[in-house]
């Protein structure tokens, strides 16, 4: 023990840090930290997105008979167990007319996270560029660092459309981005943070380019039943010539409001499967044994239940963007996902994200996020601020009382 103490000491006192070069830029996430501020001033934590109340109670039952039989007590069959895997494939035909060998072209992850880290350490290789779309949800950034990938942020920027504020990809500055070392688009939509949902042109016009310039996507889809207004989720799959080269990411987390869970899934062509499996298999190889007997009964909801949360979501939603508006934020109305993104400067000349959600707890006792930890340009993302209203509606009606104040 002497020894080892010794040698943890040279190694601290050394020239060379403990952390690896990779992964230096990252310490303590942006949700840690605001959580633990919600704590401290008993504020209203609109910051991280996951839902205060539990999803269908007869998915939860579901665990729990799962448990109580002994199903999934020991370790599942590493790609998943074979009745989830069926459920996402039936899921995937059913939804979008997508056909899968569940045995084959399914693996199931501990959530999305681990999903979207798999996929890059098992298709990137050091020093290949990868393209993400900015302000991109945290755990992009680490997945490509710990790859040895190279992010190209291409910026979604702010736009006024038809009188409302929204986010849009500019496709000259996407095609623009790529080089002879791109390997890989990394596409989100409904798109965490901004609320974007990209359309059905935006996607075909994304997919010819990766077509054009042969190169690989990862799409991140977690949102897929949160869209609003009318705005259809098109999976890139779908999509001419992007059967063989997409790895689709799923989650049931947000779908069923069980985030603790963490069960997700990957879906694409045998040959990538295989790759994102191999990654996989030494992440965490596998997890979540019983949840996914009740994520594989969830999955076969009828298309009531999906409709319904549709609705329950585009009443918070509204309700907390009317509560922002009035308080004094730009409010840009999303299109999809958990989230509202704010611009503070009508409110705060400074436009200092950081400061003023730092400052929030204290001045009217609501956390939020500032969006600026989304972007690798921390200027253009300053003025922006996240909420989350997968909240119930007493403590979002609460929370616009609260921020009334400013």
């Amino acid at each position: 023990m002497a020894g080892l103490r010794r040698r943890m000491a040279a190694m601290t006192s050394s020239a060379r840090p403990l952390l690896n070069r990779r992964l230096a830029e990252f310490g303590t996430t942006i949700f840690a930290e605001m959580s633990a501020l919600a704590l401290s001033t008993g504020s209203i934590n609109l910051g991280q997105g996951f839902p205060d109340t539990d999803g269908p109670e007869q998915v939860r039952e579901a665990a729990v008979r799962a448990l109580r039989d002994g199903r999934g007590n020991q370790y599942p069959p590493g790609p998943g167990v074979p009745e989830l895997r069926a459920a996402i494939a039936e899921h995937q035909k059913r939804r979008y007319g997508i056909e899968l060998d569940a045995d084959r072209e399914v693996l199931v992850t501990a959530g999305a996270t681990e999903a979207i880290a798999a996929s890059l350490l098992a298709l990137v290789e050091p020093g290949d560029e990868v393209i993400a779309f900015e302000p991109y949800y945290d755990s992009y950034a680490a997945s490509i660092a710990m790859a040895g990938g190279t992010r190209v942020p291409v910026t979604l920027r702010p736009s006024v459309e038809d009188g409302a504020a929204r986010f849009r990809l500019d496709l000259d500055e996407l095609r623009a981005a790529i080089t002879p070392r791109t390997r890989l688009l990394l596409i989100n939509t409904p798109h965490n943070p901004t609320g974007t949902v990209l359309t059905r042109a935006e996607l075909t016009a994304i997919a010819e380019l990766a077509v054009e310039r042969d190169l690989l996507v990862v799409t991140d889809e977690v949102y897929e039943h949160l869209t609003f207004d009318g705005a259809e989720h098109v999976p890139l799959a779908t999509l001419p010539g992007m059967r063989e080269r997409t790895v689709t990411i799923g989650s049931a987390g947000k779908t069923f409001s069980f985030t603790g869970w963490k069960v997700g899934w990957v879906t694409s062509t045998p040959e990538l499967v295989t790759a994102v499996r191999s990654a996989k298999q030494f992440l965490t190889y596998v997890s979540a044994g019983p949840f996914q007997y009740a994520v594989a009964e969830a999955l076969a909801l009828p298309d009531s239940y999906f409709a319904d949360f549709r609705a329950d979501m585009t009443a918070k939603r509204d309700l907390l963007a009317a509560g922002l508006t009035e308080a004094g934020f730009e409010v840009f109305r999303p299109a999809g996902t958990y989230f509202v993104t704010t611009d503070i400067r009508p409110l705060d000349a400074s436009g200092d994200g950081f400061a003023f959600c730092r400052a929030l707890p204290e001045r009217c006792g609501v956390v939020a996020i500032p969006n600026a930890v989304f972007y690798d340009d921390r200027a253009a993302g300053a003025p922006f601020v996240r909420f989350a209203f997968c909240k119930r509606e007493d403590v979002l009606a609460e929370a616009v009382g609260r921020l009334k104040r400013l």
